[in-house]
């Protein structure tokens, strides 16, 4: 397992899918370890994928500061990555949560950055939020099945404070296109693999400057692809376009029948969608 020695003297591992140009992937959660990320529903069949375990995650130790969680402090994790791969410029692919770390991390090295994918990206980094009413409305349009209507009223009991085991069990099928067995799968694991001290720390007091970010986003030239899924609702399509239009050259698709985790539902149109955008930026 290949791993790097970061700014502060943790040791942070990666793990490597595929061949060919690398392409650095981030994981969501937040703070969740990468291996859900697979190979991204085929993606390292023409890319070699770079799956970083963020600090405290996976195989990568925890910090002897636990306050360097918060995103911000990530920040110069992903530029000793990309020294340490010995690149000029980085591809980066981020999901959910991950997001706001790629947002920050071309605020802080524009210079440094190939193209960006931003997979079902949260923006909390330039407080573009999904209020809780947006997604409620989001998943009350899977409403008319049993199966999601039992799903919606754990939702609405979540977002309402009751922050159970059972309502989130019960919610799960809304962040997937299928509720098949690859979604059961997916959910299961996610508990085991985030560290949930850290995802607490992620975007704490002090990690974000919203209007300092937004500002340098203006000026990146990078080409950036924001990839929504058309069932999620963090962020919903709209959301994913008002984020899409915070960066000068990007691009945003909405891939039809998809949640949250869009490789799972659709593996071939997400591999096909951001092949297309790396090789072209179109």
């Amino acid at each position: 397992m290949p791993a790097f020695t970061t700014y502060d003297g943790t040791e942070l591992a990666y793990h490597v899918r595929g061949e060919g140009e690398p392409l650095v992937c981030l994981p969501g959660g937040a703070m969740r370890a990468s291996r859900y990320l697979g190979d991204l529903g085929g993606l390292a069949s023409g890319r070699r994928l770079v799956l970083l375990d963020l600090r405290g995650t996976g195989d990568s130790a925890i910090p002897a500061d636990e306050s360097t969680y918060r995103v911000d402090h990530q920040v110069a994790d992903i530029e000793a990555l990309r020294l340490h791969l010995g690149l000029d410029r980085v591809d980066l692919l981020a999901h959910s949560a991950a997001g706001n770390l790629v947002m920050l991390y071309a605020a802080a090295h524009p210079e440094r950055l190939g193209r960006i994918a931003l997979v079902t990206p949260t923006a909390w980094a330039v407080d573009l939020p999904s209020t809780p009413e947006q997604r409620l409305e989001g998943a009350r349009r899977r409403a008319g099945t049993e199966l999601y209507d039992t799903a919606i009223e754990a939702y609405a009991r979540i977002l309402a404070g009751s922050d159970t085991d059972e309502n989130w069990d019960r919610a799960a099928p809304l962040f997937y296109g299928r509720w098949d067995e690859a979604a059961r799968a997916d959910f299961a694991a996610g508990e085991d693999e985030q560290n949930e001290k850290a995802a607490a720390a992620f975007a704490g007091p002090g990690a974000f400057d919203p209007p300092a970010t937004r500002a340098a986003l203006r000026r990146l030239t990078a080409e950036v692809l924001v990839l929504a899924g058309e069932l999620d609702f963090n962020p919903g399509p709209a959301l994913a376009a008002r984020i899409a239009r915070l960066f000068p050259r990007a691009v945003v698709d909405v891939q039809p029948a998809t949640g949250h985790f869009p490789w799972l539902d659709d593996p071939a149109r997400f591999t096909s969608r951001v092949e297309r955008f790396l090789a072209t930026g179109a």
